[in-house]
């Protein structure tokens, strides 16, 4: 089937950045209040910076995990170990060893705006 020029999509190749925090259920049943702030000082101190410093945007939050878009896959993977490393350095002060672990998963595909 053939489509005019007005009804195509326009698509763009991105990487896709997907994390969350391991155990975060269980940490929350064990200190509801205190993971979630201490969730929000890491995406403030470590995360967020990293995904900008590795040319990326977040384009979903999902409580413990989130969406984030990169245009190269290799910026999503440095940005994924950049992240992991400082979260597990942030944890080392803590009494929970689990504190730090963060999943992450990529994806290249096409992408619409």
């Amino acid at each position: 089937m053939a489509t005019s020029g007005q009804d195509r999509i326009e698509r763009r190749l991105a990487a896709i950045l997907a994390a969350d925090v391991a155990g975060y259920c269980r940490l929350t049943g064990v200190d509801e209040e205190g993971t979630h702030v201490q969730l929000q000082d890491h995406l403030r101190a470590i995360v967020n910076p990293k995904i900008a410093e590795h040319h990326g945007r977040v384009v979903k939050n999902t409580g413990d995990g989130m969406l984030a878009e990169f245009s190269s896959v290799v910026d999503a993977g440095r940005c994924a170990l950049d992240v992991q490393r400082g979260m597990a350095a942030g944890a080392r002060d803590r009494l929970n060893p689990e504190a730090g672990r963060v999943r992450g998963y990529e994806r290249v595909g096409d992408a619409r705006p």
